[in-house]
C-alpha cells in the first residue's frame, strides 16, 4: 500500500515515532441525545493498545448513561457547550492538556464519524510510526476547483479532519500555537470545512511541516472517497469506516454508483461487529432513507423450510389478531397456521357476541398453543387500539420472541380493485406459506437489532408514492416529542406497515406500549381519518423501534417483488422521459420548484440559477432587490 507524501515549500526535520513513544488521543464526541453509541467505546478500548491517555472531548449533552459509558475506555471526559464542531471540540481538549502536551510524542485528533476499527489498528500504526514526518491523516480528499462552499478559489487538497496524527515538532512550534489560539468561530459545517479542514494541510506544509496519508485517494475523481469508496478502503486495510455512506441521500449514491449494502457486507466480511453499526444507524438514521441505503428489502424464498442448529431454540411466537369482521376468522386462521412450529393467539374483538363465535371456530382447529379471545372496551381506534390498550402486557412482557399483528382488514372506502390488491399485498408478503413464515422467522433469529418486518409501501392503485404521509406529518412529529422518540423523521413518505400487520420484536415496540393510551384519545369513528391518532400510529413502528436501537426490513415474495418492480421501473422511466439529465438531477430539481410554495417567476428564476448557473445567483439577487426597491418607491409614491 502506498503513501503520498505532500508537497512542502521548505524542509524541516520530521522523525518517526519512537520506540516506546507516548501517544495522546483527543477524541470529540456529539450526540443530541447526550448519550453515547456502542461503537464509541468499542473503537476507544481498541485505540487503548496504541494511545496512553485518552481525553474525550463532548459537545453539547451528557447523559449519566452516556457517561458510564465512557469512563471505562477515557481518562478524561470534557463536556463542552455545543459551539464550533469537532475543530472547537479539539481546541477545548487541546486547552485542557496545556503544556502537558510536551509530554507526548503524538497526538491523535479523532472525532466520531466512523465505525471502527474494521480492520486492525496496528498495521496502520506500525506503518505510519516507521515513517518520518510531522503530520498524517487517515484519508484525504482532492483539490476541487472552484470551492463547491464559496464558489470560487479552490479547496485545496486535504488530510481529512476526522483523523489527523501530530508529531511532537509540529504540535510545540509557534505555528501551531499561533494556529490554534487564532482559530476562527465555526457555525456552520460549510466554516469547518473552509475555516479548517481545508485549510490545516495546505498552511502547514507552507510552513515546512510534511504530512503523509495512511490511504491515499483511489482515483482522479473529485469525489469524498472515504465515504464514496469505503468498501475499497476496507479491502486496503483502513480501520475507519465512515457513518456517511449509510444516511447520504440514496439518489446520490445511486447517482455515483454506490451500494452502501456492500460496504456492510466488507464490514461483516472482517469481523466487525454489525451490531454496533445497526444499532446507531437505526437511531439517528430516517428508516426510509437507512432502507434505501443498506438495501434493508428481503426478498424470501416461499418453497423452503430453514431447518438447522438453531431451530433447537424455536423462538416464542404470539400472533395478536384484530378480528372485526368475525366471517373472516377462518380466513385469518388459514394465514396463520402457516407459521413453524407452536405459537400462542390473542384476538381481540369489540363485541361478546363476536367473540363467541370466534372462540367457536377456534375450538374447531388442531390446538397450536394456548389462546384467548379478549374483548376489548371500545373499537375507538380499530386495531391500533386493541393492540397498544388492549394487548400491552403482551407487548411490555417477556414471555415472547416475536409477535405477529394483523387484523381482519378490508378496505370498503376504496375500489374494489385497489382494495383487492392491497389486501393480497399484504398477506401475501407477509404469510404466504410455511417456508416464507419460516424465513421471515429466521430473520429475527439470526439479525438480533432486526425490530420489524413487513411488507414494502404498497403502490399499485394507490397514489402513495412521494405522497404517504397525507396530513399525518405534523400530528406525527409532535407525537414523537411527547414520546421522545429522537429519531429523524423522513420527508417523503415514512417508513411504515400501511395495513399496519408485521412481525415485530416486542422490545423495539416498548416505547409505544409504554406510554398509558386510553380509547377516548382515539375518538369516534369520525377521527378514523389522517391526521387523527390511529392513522399517526400507523407509521409510527419503526421510528419507535429506531429509537431502542432496533431497525426494520421491509420483506417480499419473488412474485410479488417482480411485479412491484417491473412497475416502478416503468412508471420512473416514464417520469424520468419527461426531463433531461440524471434521476437525481430531476429529483433535485423538482424536489427545488416544490419547496417554492409561492411559484413566482422570481422564484423560478433563482432555481434555475441554483441548478444550472449557480454563478448568476448573487447577480440575480441583487437585481431583483434594485426591482423590489424600486416598486416600493413606486407604491409609496402612488399611496401618497
Amino acid at each position: 500500500m502506498k503513501t503520498a507524501e505532500l508537497i512542502v515549500t521548505q524542509g524541516r526535520a520530521a522523525s518517526r515515532f519512537p520506540i516506546g513513544g507516548k501517544r495522546l488521543l483527543i477524541y470529540v464526541v456529539y450526540d443530541r441525545r447526550g448519550d453515547v453509541e456502542d461503537y464509541i467505546p468499542y473503537a476507544l478500548a481498541h485505540l487503548r493498545d496504541h494511545c496512553d491517555r485518552i481525553l474525550v472531548v463532548v459537545n453539547g449533552l451528557l447523559t449519566d448513561a452516556g457517561r458510564a459509558a465512557l469512563a471505562p475506555v477515557a481518562d478524561e471526559i470534557i463536556v463542552r457547550e455545543n459551539r464550533g464542531y469537532d475543530i472547537w471540540g479539539y481546541k477545548a481538549g487541546l486547552d485542557a492538556v496545556g503544556e502537558a502536551i510536551a509530554e507526548f510524542d503524538e497526538i491523535v485528533l479523532a472525532n466520531d464519524t466512523w465505525f471502527g476499527p474494521v480492520r486492525p489498528f496496528g498495521p496502520v500504526f506500525d506503518r505510519m510510526d516507521s515513517h518520518e514526518l510531522h503530520f498524517w491523516g487517515m484519508t484525504d480528499h482532492v483539490r476541487v476547483e472552484p470551492n463547491p462552499f464559496t464558489r470560487k478559489d479552490y479547496l485545496a487538497y486535504h488530510l481529512q479532519s476526522y483523523w489527523l496524527a501530530v508529531r511532537s515538532e509540529m504540535f510545540l512550534s509557534e505555528e501551531w500555537v499561533d494556529y490554534w489560539r487564532d482559530l476562527p468561530p465555526m457555525d456552520s459545517y460549510s466554516d469547518a470545512v473552509v475555516k479548517h479542514e481545508a485549510v490545516f494541510t495546505e498552511r502547514f506544509t507552507a510552513y515546512g511541516f510534511s504530512g503523509e496519508v495512511a490511504f491515499p485517494t483511489l482515483t482522479d475523481r473529485i469525489e469524498n472517497h472515504a465515504v464514496l469508496y469505503a468498501e475499497q478502503l476496507i479491502d486496503e486495510g483502513c480501520p475507519t469506516l465512515k457513518r456517511r455512506p449509510f444516511f447520504q441521500s440514496p439518489p446520490y449514491l445511486d447517482h455515483l454508483g454506490v451500494v452502501a449494502r456492500w460496504t456492510l457486507d466488507a464490514a461483516a466480511r472482517h469481523g466487525y461487529p454489525m451490531e454496533l453499526i445497526a444499532t446507531d444507524l437505526a437511531r439517528n438514521v430516517e428508516p426510509r432513507t437507512l432502507n434505501a441505503d443498506a438495501a434493508l428489502m428481503s426478498v424470501l424464498p416461499t418453497d423452503s423450510y430453514v431447518d438447522g442448529p438453531d431451530m433447537t431454540s424455536p423462538l416464542r411466537v404470539v400472533v395478536v389478531a384484530h378480528i372485526f369482521y368475525d366471517e373472516m376468522t377462518d380466513e385469518i386462521l388459514d394465514k396463520v397456521e402457516l407459521l413453524p412450529g407452536n405459537y400462542d393467539l390473542v384476538v381481540t374483538v369489540p363485541e361478546e357476541e363476536k367473540a363467541q363465535r370466534i372462540r367457536a371456530v377456534i375450538d374447531r382447529r388442531p390446538a397450536r398453543g394456548e389462546y384467548e379471545v379478549r374483548v376489548v372496551e371500545s373499537n375507538n381506534g380499530r386495531d391500533q387500539s386493541a393492540f397498544l390498550i388492549g394487548c400491552r402486557d403482551v407487548i411490555l412482557s417477556d414471555r415472547y420472541d416475536v409477535i405477529v399483528k394483523v387484523h381482519s382488514k378490508r378496505t370498503p372506502q376504496d375500489e374494489s380493485n385497489a382494495s383487492s390488491h392491497f389486501r393480497r399485498q399484504q398477506w401475501e408478503n407477509l404469510l404466504c406459506t410455511h417456508g416464507y413464515a419460516s424465513e421471515v422467522l429466521q430473520l429475527f433469529r439470526t439479525q438480533p437489532r432486526l425490530g420489524l418486518a413487513y411488507p414494502p409501501m404498497v403502490h399499485i392503485g394507490y397514489g402513495t408514492m412521494g405522497h404517504a404521509w397525507w396530513a399525518n406529518r405534523p400530528s406525527f412529529v409532535e407525537m414523537c416529542a411527547r414520546l421522545n422518540i429522537r429519531v429523524p423523521v423522513d420527508e417523503g413518505s415514512p417508513l411504515a406497515p400501511y395495513g399496519s400487520m408485521y412481525f415485530a420484536r416486542p422490545a423495539a415496540l416498548r416505547v409505544l406500549a409504554e406510554h398509558e393510551w386510553q380509547y377516548r384519545d382515539f375518538g369516534g369513528e369520525d377521527a378514523y381519518v389522517d391526521g387523527g391518532l390511529a392513522h399517526v400510529l400507523e407509521r409510527m413502528p419503526s421510528y419507535a423501534a429506531g429509537e431502542r436501537g432496533f431497525y426494520t426490513r421491509t420483506i417480499a415474495n419473488p412474485e410479488y417483488a417482480a411485479i412491484s418492480h417491473s412497475v416502478l421501473d416503468y412508471n420512473l422511466d416514464q417520469m424520468s422521459s419527461t426531463m433531461p439529465d440524471t434521476t437525481m438531477h430531476q429529483i433535485d430539481f423538482l424536489k427545488r420548484l416544490g419547496d417554492l410554495g409561492r411559484g413566482t417567476g422570481e422564484d423560478f428564476l433563482y432555481i434555475l440559477a441554483r441548478l444550472r448557473r449557480p454563478e448568476l445567483e448573487p447577480k440575480l439577487a441583487a437585481f431583483f432587490a434594485r426591482a423590489r426597491r424600486a416598486r416600493n418607491i413606486v407604491r409609496s409614491w402612488l399611496g401618497r
